[in-house]
């Protein structure tokens, strides 16, 4: 039997579990899906020398330091997914074979699919309002940057996450610099109120939401017609879903990411089509 999982710190609250042990079952696949509760400091080891897992899942803090283990072992991501890695600086999925460790990022793969899915959105000449740069955010600005956006301004309250993810993307090639220079706008709270308007887009990256009590990211007074809403926070529905479903706007929660990204995963891995509608059941039982 295979032994796939999950590794972060904590990792209790994590939903993968169900979803990929649904899916082999449903498959009639032999193997398992478990959590590695793995501190920062044995995340090295793990990545190197467990080789009784022949697959994991990557979540925080870990996705960034895997990323510098990985390739200071001179390994390499799948290469067709390359681009997903280097916009990110992250890696969240790994696959053990006989003489390698082959990794990418199912979150940026994740995030498009679930726009063309979940909120049947097409991105193509649009106009991106994304509130949040860190994480998810830089899978946000990767999974968009490449697939013809007009313009995607970037809203970060927390200035230290602008200026990490600022000097992340100048040590880019020259060329995924111009890109990014074209495409990205970084702007003030001032200026919400004049971009919004220009926005066809609104997606929260945030982890504003994810808590009871938690305010909207954008006053609902700034809404218009023409804004479809996306919020990666899946764990419950947000002020901002809320606010958008009450006008009437196409919107969306993050569980399709969640799910998306996860049987990009599954599919990485066993090389069989992921059980889209039995994983989603899983989820949404498990939530």
């Amino acid at each position: 039997m295979n032994i796939y999982g999950v590794i972060g710190w904590p990792i209790k609250h994590s939903l993968s579990p169900a979803m990929h042990n649904a899916a082999f079952k449903e498959l009639g696949i032999e193997a398992e899906y478990k959590k590695f509760e793995v501190r920062p400091e044995e995340l090295e080891d793990f990545i190197l020398n467990r080789k009784d897992v022949a697959g994991f899942n990557i979540t925080v803090p870990h996705k960034i330091k895997a990323r510098e283990i990985l390739e200071k072992k001179h390994e390499a991501p799948v290469k067709h997914a390359q681009f997903n890695v280097i916009l990110t600086g992250a890696v969240n999925t790994v696959k053990r074979t006989a003489n390698t460790l082959e990794y990418w990022n199912t979150d940026v793969l994740g995030f498009q699919t679930a726009l063309k899915e979940d909120l049947r959105f097409d991105v193509k000449n649009k106009i991106v309002l994304l509130i949040g740069c860190g994480g998810a955010g830089r899978a946000v600005i990767a999974a968009l940057s490449n697939i013809g956006i007009n313009k995607m301004y970037v809203y970060e309250i927390n200035k230290a996450q602008v200026d990490s993810t600022k000097e992340y993307f100048l040590k880019l090639s020259q060329d995924w610099q111009d890109i990014l220079k074209k495409k990205i706008e970084y702007i003030s709270s001032e200026q919400l109120p004049e971009k919004i308007n220009e926005c066809q887009l609104l997606v929260n990256a945030s982890p504003i939401g994810m808590k009871e009590g938690d305010y909207s990211v954008i006053g609902r007074s700034l809404f218009h017609k023409n804004l479809s809403v996306y919020d990666v926070v899946y764990n419950r529905e947000t002020e901002l879903i809320n606010d958008a479903r009450s006008l009437g706007l196409q919107c969306s929660g993050g569980l399709g990411m969640l799910l998306y990204q996860g049987a990009h995963a599954f599919e990485f891995w066993t090389g069989q089509k992921a059980p889209i509608d039995t994983m989603r059941k899983a989820l949404l039982s498990a939530l």
